[in-house]
């Protein structure tokens, strides 16, 4: 004699794998097909030109507030009344020797990743792609001002998603040094992608 419950328990049990596999197999297919069609990077961090100015002011001037370094990533002058405060920053300016400098942290004792490159030969429009070879970035030592020449910064580490370090680079150049009162003007503009070298946008 056949057992009912028995029956019952066989008609109301799961589905074989493969029959899962293959239910869910035209969802799959057709999600890929999205994103193939898209052609659109999921993790791919999109943004448009935007250079902007500042004007700092050099360190060795002794009037309170007045910005004398600037912080890259994100995009805001500094006050640097004092190094012990820590290093906040990407570059500070000051003169020196009758010129201006650059000054990255590391060029003021202060630890940081932060770098400056001076791109030879480039303009600020041409410049498309930061350097990979670490030796060409200043980390340490003070880098001259001067008008007509790019420089690509480093910026120092920040935290990113799921524990990366990242770096962001961008690009820089004096518009206006004015030495005796201690004042530079320089246009500026900076990737928000972690850690990747392009100075311009993504097709």
């Amino acid at each position: 004699m056949r057992n009912p419950a028995g029956s019952a328990a066989r008609t109301l049990s799961a589905p074989p794998l493969w029959r899962l596999v293959f239910a869910s197999f035209p969802t799959a297919v057709l999600a890929l097909a999205v994103l193939a069609a898209c052609d659109d990077d999921p993790l791919a961090v999109r943004w448009i030109e935007s250079p902007d100015t500042v004007r700092l002011y050099a360190l060795s001037r002794t009037e309170p507030n007045l910005y004398s370094g600037f912080d890259f990533h994100p995009r805001q002058p500094v006050l640097i009344e004092s190094l012990a405060t820590g290093g906040n920053f990407d570059l500070a300016v000051d003169t020196a020797g009758g010129e201006f400098v650059w000054l990255p942290p590391g060029a003021l004792g202060i630890t940081s990743s932060a770098g400056i490159a001076t791109l030879e030969g480039e303009t600020f429009e041409s410049a498309v792609r930061a350097p990979g070879d670490t030796a060409q970035y200043a980390t340490d030592v003070p880098v001259p001002v001067r008008t007509r020449t790019t420089y690509v910064i480093r910026t120092r580490g920040h935290a990113g998603l799921f524990g990366i370090n990242c770096s962001y680079y961008g690009k820089f150049e004096a518009l206006a040094i004015d030495v005796a009162s201690g004042q530079v003007v320089f246009q500026f503009d900076v990737s928000p992608a972690c850690n990747n070298r392009d100075l311009i946008p993504p097709d």
